[in-house]
């Protein structure tokens, strides 16, 4: 697989600004790869690419860290929020600029990856991939079969189109199902099963691209070394090429 990530990434992972204020540098036009202005959103950058920023050579942090954390309920999946609010960052040494991969709802808990290594940001945030999240569902009442069925058959269908998924179960406990799919349409679990006349009382994300919470407590989080999250991405990866939707 090429080694290539999108510029605003690469310069977040080189301590230059955050992603969002990354898309203003390029579009001021102060970015250069390979001794060309780029001004387009969006454009990657390879490895090996000569990346300029005001005529100054800048380098991704090669000095990668990976953090799990066990996200807890109200807190914001970001590296700072608008209105003070606590977010994941607040919850882990600051050794480096880190960024989260992707994002839980604010009451949301569960598995979160937290790193400075846009590679890994893009491989398992872009939709090509089909990245596999499951969670763990709380409802409001117990579920009738033929609402699994709906949901399994890909029956229903929201604003953005069909919504598929790799399973749906119920779990061993009264009103309680597991969920897993890759779609990363904004707040997707509430949305299916408010479809079905349920409100959600609670989600959990309990697996995310093959890495999973085990004894991790709520709030709580742990280092990962580099060689077992490739080991566990390429995994993932393997089996999602093998059972990805048509």
């Amino acid at each position: 697989m090429s080694k290539k990530i999108r510029l605003n990434h690469y310069l977040s992972n080189a301590g230059i600004s955050s992603r969002r204020k990354a898309e203003k540098l390029i579009q001021s036009g102060s970015v250069e790869i390979n001794g060309t202005p780029v001004l387009k959103l969006g454009s990657l950058v390879d490895i090996n690419d000569i990346v300029k920023y005001n005529g100054k050579i800048i380098k991704n942090n090669n000095n990668k860290i990976y953090i799990l954390l066990n996200k807890p309920k109200n807190c914001i999946c970001s590296t700072k929020d608008q209105f003070n609010r606590k977010t994941v960052i607040d919850l882990i040494p600051k050794i480096y600029r880190l960024f989260p991969i992707g994002r839980l709802d604010y009451s949301t808990t569960g598995v979160l990856l937290i790193t400075n290594d846009g590679f890994l940001t893009e491989r398992l945030t872009h939709p090509k991939f089909h990245v596999k999240k499951i969670y763990h569902v709380y409802l409001d009442k117990e579920i009738h079969s033929n609402d699994l069925d709906e949901i399994r058959k890909g029956k229903i269908y929201l604003k953005e189109g069909k919504v598929k998924v790799f399973f749906v179960k119920k779990s061993f406990q009264k009103n309680q199902v597991e969920i897993g799919l890759s779609i990363g349409w904004n707040r997707i679990i509430k949305r299916i099963f408010k479809k079905l006349n349920y409100r959600v009382n609670h989600l959990d994300r309990i697996n995310f691209a093959g890495f999973h919470k085990k004894n991790l407590k709520i709030g709580k989080w742990c280092f990962l070394d580099e060689k077992t999250v490739n080991k566990i991405v390429e995994k993932n990866f393997s089996y999602e090429k093998k059972d990805k939707h048509n």
